[in-house]
C-alpha cells in the first residue's frame, strides 16, 4: 500500500507518522488498528485520486471530440450545431445513446439590482392593494438572500416572466437585465441511455453518489 504520499510531501522522518495535531509519533507507538485504518484510508484516497485524474482526462478528451465533430459538421454541411450558449445534443444512429454538452454560466447581480428593487417597490406601493398581495410576496421572496448572503438569480429572473406592462415595472425589468454579470462558465458532459423503446432516458452516472 502507498501510505506515505502525504507524509513524504511534508518530509516526515522515516519511522514516524504525523497525528491530527501535527505531532510526530513513532510508528511502533501506534496501535495496529490505527495503522491499519491509516493504510486503508490512504490506499482508497490514492485510488480515488487516480480515478479523478482519469475522469478529468475523459472529460477533456470528450469535449475535444465533440468540438471536432461540431466543426466537421459545420464545415461539410454549413450547419451550425448547438443552440443557446453552445449547448449540443448528439444521439447515436440507433437512438440508444445520447450525449449532451451543456454550458452553464455563473451569474451575479451588480448594484443596479437595488435600483430594480426600488422601482418594483414603487410599483407595488402605487398599485391598489389586495390584487397585488401575492405578487408582493413573490417579489419579497425573490430578493431574499440565502445563508451565504447571495440572492437567487433564478428567482429574480423569474420576475421577468410576469406579463406586466406598467412602464415603471418594465423599467425595473430592464434594470435587472442590465445588472447581470457573468462571472464564469462551466461545461458539462452528460450521457444518457434510452429506456427500452420509450421516449425516456436514463443517465449514465459518473458520480459516486448516484451509482
Amino acid at each position: 500500500m502507498n501510505t506515505m504520499t502525504h507524509q513524504a510531501q511534508k518530509q516526515i522522518p522515516e519511522g514516524y507518522l504525523e497525528d491530527q495535531a501535527g505531532r510526530l509519533v513513532p510508528i511502533e507507538m501506534i496501535s495496529e488498528i490505527d495503522l491499519t485504518r491509516h493504510e486503508l484510508v490512504n490506499e482508497i484516497v490514492n485510488k480515488a485520486r487516480e480515478l479523478q485524474a482519469k475522469m478529468r482526462e475523459f472529460k477533456l478528451a470528450t469535449l475535444g471530440d465533440v468540438n471536432a465533430f461540431v466543426d466537421l459538421s459545420a464545415e461539410r454541411y454549413d450547419v451550425q450545431l448547438g443552440g443557446r450558449k453552445g449547448n449540443v445534443t448528439l444521439v447515436s444512429f440507433d437512438g440508444r445513446y445520447k450525449l449532451q454538452r451543456a454550458i452553464s454560466d455563473s451569474l451575479v447581480f451588480d448594484e443596479r439590482l437595488q435600483v430594480a428593487k426600488e422601482l418594483i417597490d414603487q410599483c407595488i406601493h402605487r398599485w391598489s392593494e389586495g390584487a397585488q398581495v401575492e405578487l408582493k410576496v413573490i417579489v419579497d421572496d425573490a430578493f431574499q438572500v440565502d445563508k451565504t448572503g447571495k440572492i437567487s438569480t433564478g428567482r429574480v429572473l423569474g420576475l421577468r416572466r410576469h406579463k406586466i406592462t406598467d412602464p415603471q415595472w418594465l423599467q425595473a425589468m430592464d434594470a435587472i437585465a442590465d445588472s447581470i454579470q457573468i462571472t464564469g462558465s462551466k461545461t458539462y458532459i452528460r450521457l444518457y441511455e434510452r429506456i427500452g423503446e420509450s421516449d425516456q432516458w436514463r443517465p449514465i452516472a459518473l458520480d459516486l453518489a448516484s451509482l
